[in-house]
């Protein structure tokens, strides 16, 4: 029996904790000097985490419900975070935001109730693209280039590839696991609290 803190959690953990600090570090960048490199610096292993983590996990036989859990939220604490401080400093649209958190409340919704099915929703070549391209786009903003190309900086462009790689894992889930929705079987839902 694996335990719950191994070493694949453990970096799923460390993306989470690292993501307050790349938050502050652009919040504080009028106070701090080379603010937005020094948020890079820590992005970019907490980014990396993510790789080793299900690399890991699949190589020392570690792979377990509660760190695919825990894999998946820090992903999207570290995007969602990185993207929120992005858009309080205007380096992120507010838009590509919304569609990328959209995707990943109706991604999760999905895995719920395919979970409720007795099914399991693995992640996908598109998703796994996203998170790359979100990755990219999030670095590339947090140290913007004073370079336009065209009508958008460099980072703006990646994330539009980023939005686009979203909305077609999005769609990609929901197209293969639609069926779940499709089931007679009778749930009990729980009150909210």
């Amino acid at each position: 029996m694996s335990q719950p803190l191994n070493v694949p959690n453990l970096l799923a953990l460390a993306r989470i904790v690292l993501t307050p600090f790349v938050m502050a570090f652009v919040l504080l960048s009028d106070q701090i000097d080379h603010a937005f490199g020094i948020a890079l610096g820590v992005f970019i292993p907490a980014a990396l985490t993510d790789f080793a983590d299900g690399y890991l996990a699949r190589r020392w036989k570690l792979a377990t419900v509660f760190g695919a859990f825990l894999d998946s939220v820090a992903d999207k604490v570290l995007v969602i975070g990185s993207l929120l401080v992005l858009i309080e400093v205007g380096r992120a649209w507010s838009w590509a935001a919304f569609i990328i958190i959209t995707r990943e409340v109706a991604v999760m919704g999905l895995r719920a109730v395919a979970a409720l099915e007795k099914a399991t929703v693995p992640p996908s070549f598109w998703g796994k693209s996203k998170t790359t391209f979100q990755f990219f786009a999030i670095g590339f903003a947090l140290i913007r280039p004073e370079t336009e190309f065209g009508p958008f900086f460099f980072d703006e462009w990646l994330m539009l590839v980023a939005v686009l790689a979203t909305v077609l894992s999005g769609w990609d889930y929901f197209h293969r696991y639609w069926g779940a929705f499709k089931s007679d079987a009778r749930v009990e839902i729980p009150a909210d609290e």
